[in-house]
């Protein structure tokens, strides 16, 4: 079963140059839309695939240059005898060493062996594959593979386009599940005579007057044989090569017409089955036309949750689902360098990768990041966000591609933010100042880039919005809590918190006849924010505050809290 170990790109298309070193079962590129990743599938398809030529252009080329060759180069891995066949290949074969990445020149009792292939395709358009190694170089040997390894090689692709796989045509997944054949030339040759006999009959019926043209006009011309012609199916018209046999339901209804999902499901199925001849799949758009569990079971089929993977699989995706359902060494974000390289970077296993993860997979998806202290935030920078949207000249996060992400609590929220940080996305975190992360970490966190919004000292977000918006906004959020909980639990609340001090009709009456004072702003913040029952501790009710409550009455709100919800929409902005 072969693998391919390492792959090197240099001007192809949006890739000026790439070096990656993939993982041996499912290799799941995510990153921003134009950022290369179908471009890496159809640079390993160019290069491994079983064609004997390709259709390129200048456009091909990066930035058009193409004064320097388009150069694609694959490490095979995991051989089989017939590869390491000194006859074929001896002065081709190599050692590697994966976990360094480091080659030799002979292959080495610690090293794996492994073969080289190389595509090379200069200004003359026209594509060139070899077998590459110094000493071969330094003898002047020249070789690619052989068609047949080629074909047993090539990986298998499922794109817009894969019905082919459902007809024993040359290449397709049902040829490489074994080697039976079925020969179906002498009864077409004989169901075409058949038909051919029978169509005859009919047509000098149906074409009479067509029939009676030509016949004159091959005798005004003495054109001997058109006298007499017959409108009859033409032998070879029908076709007798790959494809001819192919895959029907019960009721004769070809495979092909099922939906397209259907159709991408049972390909991955089968080239499971086929996986001992044939290892290695192509999926672009994992998720094209999959349900969510459908998603899953593609996965599964793959191999996604096996120790030891049956295929190798190079797929790329923007399904929130499928990053659930992988692990954080599945997944590789492809990031395009200062230096104008490329990098496809590993996700990670760590715990704070790996559960942002399985908690928000949109972060990974997204251009831009916030991690939000916990779900009170979250639920409280997109009801801003909703409010903020009625200006027109307003962008949404989601038009600019921020993604809100939970951050799991303070002790999390940092970890999570690096952990996205050193993927090379742009992210900030968002936390109150009630408690503090770890100082450390915070400040590696600011160092490696991220950008960190705080409430004012001591301050959780329930502390920062009753003493900072509006006493209008402060009336409502308190009746907003009485319809969430009871007139008779929030009166309880604030009693308890002020120690009896205040309660739920002295406010309502320090509301009606003039300015709600400091005191009594902070005692509503520590009954809304008892451990028990928060009043609005959930995505849902601090959205809702949010979208309807606070951010009309954002205008009067005090200078302070103002100034932290600017700095993270201003923030926002730069995506």
């Amino acid at each position: 079963m072969a693998r391919i170990r390492n792959i090197e790109i240099r001007n192809f298309r949006s890739i000026h140059s790439l070096s990656w070193r993939p993982s041996s079962g499912i290799n799941c590129l995510i990153g921003p839309g134009d950022s290369g990743k179908t471009t890496i599938l159809d640079a390993i398809d160019y290069c491994l695939g079983a064609r004997r030529n390709l259709t390129i252009s200048d456009a091909d080329f990066f930035e058009m240059n193409v004064d320097e060759p388009i150069c694609i180069k694959l490490t095979i891995g995991d051989l089989e005898d017939g590869l390491k066949s000194l006859d074929a290949y001896g002065h081709f074969l190599r050692g590697f060493r994966a976990e360094t990445g480091e080659f030799l020149e002979e292959p080495e009792k610690d090293a794996e062996t492994v073969l080289c292939l190389q595509l090379e395709i200069r200004d003359d358009l026209e594509p060139k594959w070899d077998l590459v190694s110094d000493r071969a170089t330094a003898q002047g040997i020249s070789r690619s593979l052989s068609w047949g390894d080629r074909q047993r090689l090539a990986p298998n692709r499922l794109g817009a386009l894969s019905d082919y796989n459902l007809s024993w045509r040359r290449g397709s997944v049902l040829n490489k599940l074994n080697d039976e054949t079925a020969n179906a030339s002498a009864a077409l040759i004989n169901a075409a005579r058949i038909a051919r006999d029978t169509f005859g009959d009919d047509a000098q019926k149906e074409l009479r007057e067509t029939l009676k043209t030509v016949r004159t006009t091959a005798s005004s011309l003495g054109i001997e044989g058109g006298t007499d012609a017959k409108a009859l199916l033409d032998a070879h018209s029908v076709s007798f090569s790959g494809g001819t046999v192919s895959l029907h339901d019960a009721k004769g209804v070809p495979l092909r017409n099922l939906g397209v999902g259907s159709i991408r499901l049972l390909i991955a199925g089968l080239q499971r089955a086929a996986a001992e001849k044939s290892s290695l799949i192509l999926i672009d758009e994992l998720e094209y036309g999959l349900e969510p569990h459908r998603i899953i079971r593609l996965l599964s089929s793959l191999g996604a949750k096996e120790t030891n993977p049956p295929l190798q699989a190079f797929v790329t995706t923007h399904s929130p689902t499928a990053l659930r359902e992988l692990s954080g060494n599945q997944l590789f974000v492809l990031r395009k360098t200062d230096g104008g390289s490329h990098e496809a970077m590993q996700a990670g296993i760590e715990d704070a990768a790996q559960g942002t993860i399985r908690s928000h997979p949109e972060a990974f998806l997204s251009s831009r990041v916030i991690v939000c202290e916990g779900a009170s935030e979250v639920g409280f920078l997109r009801g801003l966000d909703a409010c903020f949207s009625s200006n027109t000249a307003y962008r949404p996060l989601a038009a600019r591609g921020v993604s809100l992400a939970d951050g799991g609590g303070v002790s999390k929220v940092i970890g999570r933010g690096q952990a996205l940080v050193e993927l090379c996305y742009p992210v900030a975190v968002f936390r109150d100042d009630d408690k503090q992360p770890d100082a450390a970490a915070e400040t590696a966190f600011e160092g490696a880039g991220g950008a960190v919004f705080k409430w004012q000292p001591g301050q959780a977000i329930e502390d920062a919005i009753f003493q900072g918006v509006s006493d209008t906004a402060v009336e409502v959020l308190v009746a907003y809590a009485i319809d969430l909980h009871g007139r008779d639990s929030i009166d309880q609340w604030i009693k308890s918190a002020s120690a009896n001090a205040l309660d739920l009709d002295a406010f309502e009456s320090e509301a009606l006849v003039g300015e709600i004072s400091q005191d009594t702003r902070a005692m509503l913040a520590k009954a809304s924010k008892q451990k028990n029952n928060p009043w609005l501790k959930n995505v849902t009710a601090m959205e809702y505050a949010g979208r309807t409550i606070i951010g009309p009455e954002m205008k009067d709100a005090d200078q302070d809290f103002k100034s932290v919800i600017a700095a993270i929409f201003r923030w926002a902005e730069d995506a």
